[in-house]
């Protein structure tokens, strides 16, 4: 009889997990572990370039990438907890290294290795939450699809598999749910007011939807729709997927 084959995975935690919410990588490597799948986290890793490529800084940008290029070369499956930082790593790295036909090569190479978390589980470990997963108690939630998770890496249906499967979440419709929140990194600095309405209706529709709990795989957007909601002092929880799918509810 056969033994199932050993899954290795490397995290990139990301600068606003690690900086800001660690708690949700913890959650991640527990969730990753519970799959079957033996975690490693590169040290040395630092920010994969993002905000200084998205405001035009593109030679720091590069030094950036380059070295996580060199971090993650021998790494058979990498594991991003945000479809922003994902989308950097897959999907602008090559643009990045376009006049390098090296770097760019390494850069394909590693885009083929890069995967979102519920991406991962759902599309190369085929994991289905079980009853162990369930939180204390059961609760109504959200899902809020980013927009580089969306739109740039394309994962359209693994946290939506992911939290239809999880025993004591109900997922219920989020309204206009594909619109931007309004975060979007450096834009909610650089044009503040527009960011704010667009803020504004992704809470009313959140809070609209019956929903107790709003989710994403992208703390950069939960980061800025909590604080409206902390702000409103609304009775909305903010957790990332893998914090539900971790079993944590309250």
């Amino acid at each position: 009889m056969s033994q199932p084959r050993t899954i290795r995975a490397s995290l990139f935690t990301t600068c606003i997990v690690d900086q800001l919410y660690p708690e949700v990588g913890v959650s991640v490597v527990r969730v990753l572990r519970r799959a079957g799948v033996e975690v490693d986290y590169p040290e040395g890793q630092t920010c994969c370039g993002q905000p200084l490529y998205n405001s035009g800084f593109t030679g720091e940008a590069r030094k950036l990438a380059e070295r996580t290029l060199n971090l993650l070369d021998d790494r058979a499956f990498v594991v991003v907890p945000s479809g922003s930082c994902g989308a950097m790593m897959r999907v602008f790295y090559l643009d990045l290294f376009a006049d390098d036909p090296e770097l760019q090569a390494r850069a394909r190479d590693l885009s083929q290795r890069v995967y979102e978390f519920t991406e991962f589980l759902v599309d190369v470990v085929g994991y289905e939450p079980a009853t162990g997963d369930q939180p204390e108690r059961g609760c109504r939630v959200a899902y809020h699809p980013s927009c580089h998770l969306l739109r740039e890496m394309e994962v359209t249906g693994a946290p939506q598999r992911l939290l239809d499967a999880a025993p004591g979440i109900e997922r219920v419709d989020l309204p206009d749910a594909e619109q931007c929140c309004g975060f979007g990194g450096t834009f909610a600095i650089k044009y503040p007011h527009i960011s704010e309405e667009m803020l504004a209706d992704k809470v009313a529709a959140a809070t609209g939807s019956g929903a107790d709990t709003l989710t994403a795989c992208d703390m950069g957007c939960l980061m800025h729709i909590g604080g409206a909601v902390s702000r409103q002092k609304l009775p909305l929880r903010v957790r990332h997927i893998a914090q539900l799918l971790d079993g944590e509810s309250g």
